[in-house]
């Protein structure tokens, strides 16, 4: 693990593969997830060539918690832009969800200064709000944390329902914390709820994040999850409405954790688009 400073103070937990010299990707994950949520994706990155760096954002995993509780889109944003801006080269960015929405708009209103590339997992501006509810749902569905690993698993299971359930629920320990209560918890700031932190509330937010998609120049990806319930395929198709020269992929048997769902589904066509992007 690598510490890297963000913006206002904060420090974020990364970890990192592939030769410094080759071309830089950071990887963003969801609300709630952590630097660990990509699957192989990181070690067939530094395989193909590039130079992965994979973060907690802050608030989340072994990264620093916002002293002053804000996760709201424009911190992130800033965070990303700090980490893109202490590498030797402009990144290209992969954001999933909430990473996703941030990275948008550090690439959109940044330029291709910030970013060399984009690629957008199961997120666009109109995201359906009855599925990021369910993540929210989730998220605060358990206040007081859980008794063991087990019971995490089963809670996973009933909110994943079409993923097979793991026999070994060791790499759980990666997002979760046992407390001093004997309770493991999810190892993010509970504070992110209060904040704004990636939800798309309100007109003023979509419209900005529609701003910075038009403004989008560098090579954009979007990947859809095809069982997703966060992003329709009328979501994307007005992404692409605002982005002409995207890509588009839709992962038919992935949800909205898509690198999670289908990693090698997941994997070829981004590095199809990356080594297409260098």
């Amino acid at each position: 693990m690598i510490r890297l400073p963000a913006s206002g103070g904060v420090v974020l937990a990364a970890d990192e593969a592939g030769a410094h010299d080759a071309p830089p990707v950071l990887l963003l994950h969801g609300g709630g997830q952590t630097r660990h949520s990509w699957g192989r994706a990181v070690d067939a990155l530094a395989a193909g060539g590039f130079h992965a760096i994979t973060v907690d954002l802050r608030g989340h995993g072994d990264s620093d918690w916002a002293a002053d509780g804000n996760y709201k889109l424009d911190a992130i944003a800033a965070d990303i832009r700090a980490l893109a801006a202490a590498l030797p080269a402009p990144p290209a960015m992969i954001g999933a969800s909430l990473g996703g929405l941030a990275a948008l708009l550090a690439a959109g209103e940044g330029g291709p200064a910030t970013a060399r590339a984009l690629v957008l997992v199961d997120v666009v501006p109109r995201i359906e709000m009855e599925g990021a509810n369910e993540i929210r749902d989730f998220m605060t569905g358990n206040p007081n944390g859980f008794a063991d690993l087990e019971e995490a698993a089963d809670a996973v299971s009933r909110y994943l329902p079409h993923r097979p359930r793991p026999k070994d629920t060791s790499g759980l320990a990666k997002n979760l914390r046992l407390h001093d209560d004997g309770r493991y918890r999810w190892h993010w700031d509970p504070a992110m709820m209060q904040s704004r932190g990636g939800e798309v509330r309100s007109g003023e937010d979509q419209a900005r994040l529609e701003a910075a998609a038009r403004a989008l120049t560098v090579p954009t990806l979007l990947v859809r999850g095809g069982n997703s319930r966060v992003v329709s395929l009328e979501g994307a198709e007005e992404f692409k409405q605002l982005v002409p020269h995207s890509s588009f992929v839709n992962i038919d048997r992935a949800d909205h954790m898509v690198a999670g769902d289908a990693n090698d589904a997941f994997n070829a066509p981004l590095l199809d688009f990356l080594e297409r992007s260098r």
